[in-house]
Formats: structure tokens, C-alpha cells, sequence
């Protein structure tokens, strides 16, 4: 059980995602259900990280990454356009619609509609929060839940 945040460590947090123009993208808090971060497995940046290690349960930290260190810059290769009648089955979105569209090995990729003209529909297959810098305001709540709760476990048998 370890009393800091590691290479290797899993945290339990509330955290604040904001924007540049303050307004809150996503929190924890407000859904009312904290998330599980796992250092080293690659679903974290590199940047976010770094800022993580060290940490001690019950800390406070607030940090702003740069696009590239947060979500990415927008990739315009990314951006694609579709004709109108390729949505004859579902019918036009409305600009903003998030919609999944099946990518080609299968697997469902969620694209947010960016314009509709007469002739075609421009969708958007970035992470919303691409090309965004992003402010994050988070607690630790508990560091390496799951190797506490399974070292409890064999204490006990």
C-alpha cells in the first residue's frame, strides 16, 4: 500500500475539467461518482501524470495543460464530409448532434455534426475537447484502492 502517487499507482479522484472560458466540461462531483486513474497503462498523458506523482491522499491540485498535453490539437484529417442522402435512413442531423457512426474495422465512432448545407454534412470525429487547453481541479480521494482492499483480503483469510 503505498502513501504517495506512483509510476504504477491507481487513484480514486474527484476532478473539475474546465475550460479557458471557465466554464465546467465535466465533473465528478456534480454526477456525484468519482474516477479510477491508473498511472502507466497509457490512458493518462504523459503531462497529466507528471502532475499526478507525488500526490498524497486527501491533496488538493489545480493545473492547466496545453492542448497537446490534455486532449490533443484538432486533427483536420479527422474532419470529414458526407453527402446528405448517406443519412436517407436516419434522417439530417441538427449541428451539435453527437452521433455513432460505424468505423471500418466495425467498431462505432462517435462524430459530432459541425454543419449542414443543402448538398452535405460535416462531421467532427475529434475528442470534444481537442485543441482545448483544460484546467483540472482534483482531490485525491484514495490511492490504490483495489491493492488495499486486496491485501485486506488475504490478511484475513
Amino acid at each position: 500500500m503505498s502513501e504517495t502517487v506512483q509510476h504504477n499507482s491507481a487513484l480514486l479522484v474527484h476532478f473539475i475539467l474546465t475550460l479557458e472560458d471557465g466554464s465546467a466540461a465535466e465533473s465528478t462531483r456534480e454526477r456525484g461518482k468519482p474516477a479510477l486513474f491508473r498511472l502507466g497503462d497509457g490512458s493518462l498523458s504523459d503531462a497529466l501524470e507528471q502532475h499526478l506523482l507525488g500526490l498524497q491522499r486527501g491533496d488538493k491540485r489545480k493545473f492547466t495543460l496545453p492542448p497537446e498535453s490534455a486532449f490533443g490539437p484538432t486533427n483536420p484529417n479527422l474532419i470529414q464530409f458526407f453527402l446528405r442522402r448517406d443519412f436517407a435512413q436516419t434522417g439530417v442531423p441538427d449541428v451539435g448532434t453527437i452521433m455513432l457512426f460505424s468505423g471500418v474495422a466495425g467498431n462505432d465512432m462517435p462524430g459530432i455534426i459541425r454543419d449542414v448545407t443543402e448538398e452535405s454534412v460535416t462531421v467532427d470525429f475529434n475528442h470534444p475537447l481537442s485543441g482545448q487547453a483544460i484546467t483540472f481541479d482534483l482531490e485525491v480521494l484514495d490511492i490504490d484502492p483495489v491493492q488495499q482492499e486486496a491485501s485486506h483480503a488475504d490478511s484475513a483469510g
